[in-house]
């Protein structure tokens, strides 16, 4: 990746170039249709046979987004393709052999997020997704099929589904691919060792019996049986009869230089330190109380335009700024107003709009867990770290609260920091932070009052509390010398430290991302001078070393 390319990952359906939706009645149809052209670097390579790269994803990401909210009326969605038997070819190879690691290994985590959330949408809002594979499903493009809740392939000779990344490639399936074969799919492992290493793939009855896919279909009768079986699963849903749903505008933010402010997120880089200041303000206006309110509100509720800032400040601070190892967490305003939030969402959060601005939350604090920087939390006087805003303390790698002798510094949680927003692994992140101390987690909810920066440091909220004689000091010491080590070293750290507790599917793709794709993008037989990645569709065949490690 060329270092002046910057991503903006705002787009809305008018600026699609690849995907088309259409809406009818209870079903959405969700089809991919790749422009050639259109790539996020389109000098640099051709997005043939639907493949894809991040310009495309950061489309189905806003799709899906715009599903949750701007539709409620969708009970379920199918995902195929325009292009005759092509469903998609996956990864454009030309681009993952033209880019640098680093964008490689953040784009993976990206398509992994966004294939995570088609499931999240599943399990918490209602909506169930089919793949109708119309024809060749090649590698991401079988792992966009896979994270559907069904997958029908049509029947035709030629379709079929593989993974074939090993065989071509050199590398592995990059979104989960693996993980989801046979921890979500239950293929037998031997199955899927072999499958692994067709670049064929299987099609037809084999992959029924084989469980790639759940139903197979000749052409004249494969519409049909989409269109039964999505009427079916539609029929499962919770979500509403009819809209109208919210309409998502664009976020807009001004950046001044290394300034980037939003209205409730302020980002501010100092590159000499390597360091982020990320802040994120409290309401300062009335907020919805009732599910009428929120909807009144739409995206204008702080709960809601608050985090969908944070997450495309996340975003932007991954693909743009490789540098900024170390990002600096603060919450400024009013904390009873974040409680007050905390309280109308608990209240209507069986209302479905309530519930994807949970859900959306939910999904944005995730985006700081699997986010590979530093992360510290400064909890000082005037400080809003309340409730949900507090799960940023928690998601931090530390937090430091000022014991300041003039000045009052509190922090409260609220009820939602117990179990409103579950992480990766499945816990609340004070279950996470208390794995061996399961009473630590009931007194600090049971806890009436605010805390002070010591009953903060006595409960294990906080990782210190100095006072304000050394509050600069401590603080400052702390950040040089993270921003003096590795940060290879520090992102495996980190990895390894934020998910303690049980392993999840959900865990085990971003561990083995972070570990496997992270390693095997580095190796020569990848992306050597003759790696399979960088020679393949140019020159002969590619050159290994066959040492095991």
């Amino acid at each position: 990746m060329t270092a002046s390319l910057s991503v903006t990952f705002e787009t809305s359906p008018e600026h699609y170039k690849h995907w088309k939706l259409t809406v009818e009645d209870h079903v959405a149809t969700l089809a991919m249709d790749v422009r050639e052209d259109a790539g996020l670097r389109p000098a640099d390579y051709k997005l043939k046979l639907n493949s894809y790269d991040l310009a495309v994803d950061i489309e189905l990401a806003d799709v899906l987004q715009r599903l949750r909210f701007e539709h409620p009326a969708v009970h379920a969605v199918v995902v195929t393709s325009l292009k005759p038997r092509i469903f998609c070819a996956g990864a454009n190879i030309f681009m993952l052999g033209s880019s640098g690691h680093g964008f490689k290994v953040n784009f993976c985590k990206f398509t992994n997020e966004t294939r995570l959330g088609i499931e999240d949408m599943s399990a918490n809002s209602g909506v169930k997704f089919l793949a109708a594979v119309n024809g060749i499903c090649a590698g991401g493009g079988y792992e966009l099929a896979l994270a559907c809740d069904e997958i029908y392939l049509v029947d035709d000779g030629s379709a079929a589904v593989s993974l074939p990344e090993t065989p071509l490639l050199g590398v592995l399936p990059g979104t989960g691919g693996l993980t989801r074969v046979v921890d979500k799919r239950k293929v037998r492992r031997d199955v899927a060792d072999h499958f692994s290493t067709l670049s064929e793939g299987v099609r037809g009855k084999r992959a029924v019996d084989w469980r790639f896919v759940d139903r197979v279909y000749p052409t004249s009768q494969f519409k049909q049986a989409v269109e039964k079986r999505v009427q079916e699963l539609a029929a499962q849903s919770d979500r509403p009869a009819s809209g109208p749903g919210i309409t998502l505008g664009p976020l807009s933010p001004s950046i001044d230089g290394d300034v980037i402010q939003y209205t409730y997120v302020r980002g501010a880089i100092d590159r000499g330190k390597r360091t982020c200041d990320l802040t994120i303000s409290a309401p300062d206006t009335p907020q919805p109380a009732t599910a009428a309110d929120f909807v009144k509100a739409g995206d204008q509720a702080w709960a809601l335009c608050a985090f969908r800032e944070l997450d495309d400040a996340i975003l932007r601070l991954r693909l743009n700024e490789p540098e900024i190892g170390t990002v600096i967490l603060r919450a400024v305003g009013d904390p009873a107003a974040v409680l007050a939030v905390d309280a109308a969402l608990l209240a209507n959060k069986d209302h479905w709009l309530v519930r994807e601005i949970i859900n959306h939350i939910r999904r944005t604090l995730k985006r700081v867990d699997l986010t590979a920087r530093t992360f510290f939390a400064l909890i000082e006087p005037g400080n809003a770290f309340a409730g949900t805003l507090f799960e940023l303390a928690l998601a931090a790698d530390r937090a430091y609260m000022v014991d300041h002798a003039d000045e009052a510094n509190t922090m409260a949680l609220s009820a939602a920091n117990g179990g409103l927003y579950p992480m990766s692994n499945g816990l609340t992140r004070l279950q996470t932070r208390f794995l061996g101390e399961p009473d630590s987690i009931d007194r600090a909810l049971e806890h009436a009052d605010p805390f002070d920066a010591q009953e903060a440091l006595e409960a294990g909220l906080v990782f210190s509390s100095p006072d304000d004689m050394d509050w600069d000091d401590e603080v400052r010491l702390a950040v040089e010398e993270r921003t003096a080590f590795s940060p290879d070293a520090l992102t495996g750290l980190e990895a390894n430290l934020r998910f303690a507790g049980p392993e999840t599917m959900e865990t085990k793709i971003f561990g083995r991302l972070t570990a496997w794709q992270n390693w095997i993008f580095q190796r020569p037989n990848a992306v050597g001078e003759r790696g399979a990645l960088m020679v393949y569709g140019r020159e002969g065949r590619p050159s290994f070393d066959w040492r095991r490690t």
